[in-house]
């Protein structure tokens, strides 16, 4: 039975994954349609997050007595990383429910929707990612070699961005206040993260609990670290390859268990 689930599940994801262009599609037309006849479409987003990171940036620096050129370009990564996230983890809790009258109507795989998502949210995180030469000219920090090391982190954080956004999407389809409890769980996980706050600030022992079992920390740090010049923790690349084997095994035995009533609860 466990075996029949995973097919299940198995073959709408390949399935989804064979739609790429169809993804493609939908994701590029939800972003114009987003920002129809705005003259700067998503760069108003970009603008948005300039501006937030530049306030934060002075009045936190220096209420942490911290150098702008040290806590800027941590706080611009943290920031665009975070709205990525957050956005993705968001817009999964209603992947489905929003798109009740495509699943109702037309016979595509459901997992396109999820990679719909995150294909979206992939678009716009490449317009805010233009902040982070800003600011690391306006600061004069340099590029190092290992900022190569940001490619293998974003796919491993984006995997595990996916199965969160697709057991969200079945759960919240089954019951809706739970969108709520997400939201508010992610802005209480948010001051548990080093985003605004420097790690270093925080005492060791406390640090130990604060970031060692925060998952948001570690999927934070593969992609933020190499920005910024540093290596990812051994322990950050071990807690995130857990979670996406752990997660993906998971999501996968719900999702072949739940696939076909998902539109009966729409």
């Amino acid at each position: 039975m466990q075996g029949s689930f995973t097919r299940v599940a198995l073959k709408d994801i390949v399935g989804a994954l064979g739609r790429y262009s169809l993804v493609g599609m939908l994701g590029w037309q939800d972003v114009k349609q987003r920002y129809r006849r705005s003259a700067l479409g998503p760069f108003w987003l970009t603008i948005s997050m300039g501006v937030m990171i530049g306030t934060i940036g002075i009045v936190f620096g220096s209420i942490f007595k911290t150098s702008l050129e040290e806590f800027l370009p941590f706080l611009a990564s943290g920031m665009i990383l975070w709205s990525f996230f957050t956005t993705v983890v968001n817009e999964g809790c209603a992947g489905f429910i929003n798109a009740e009258r495509i699943i109702k109507q037309l016979p595509i795989p459901l997992f396109v929707h999820i990679l719909r998502i995150i294909w979206r949210n992939i678009i716009i995180l490449c317009h805010n990612v233009i902040i982070l030469p800003l600011v690391f000219i306006a600061v004069g920090k340099p590029l190092t070699l290992n900022i190569f090391f940001v490619i293998p982190g974003f796919i491993l954080a984006t995997l595990n961005l996916t199965w969160i956004a697709l057991m969200l999407g079945i759960l919240c389809a089954r019951y809706r206040d739970l969108p709520q409890i997400i939201t508010s769980v992610l802005n209480v996980i948010f001051y548990f993260t080093p985003i605004m706050w420097m790690p270093h600030l925080v005492p060791q022992r406390a640090g130990e609990l604060i970031l060692g079992l925060n998952p948001v920390y570690h999927l934070m740090e593969i992609v933020r670290a190499p920005l910024l010049g540093q290596m990812p923790g051994s322990s950050s690349w071990i807690t995130c390859l857990i979670i996406a084997a752990c997660g993906w095994l998971v999501t996968i035995f719900v999702y072949g268990r739940y696939k076909r009533r998902i539109a009966y609860w729409l």
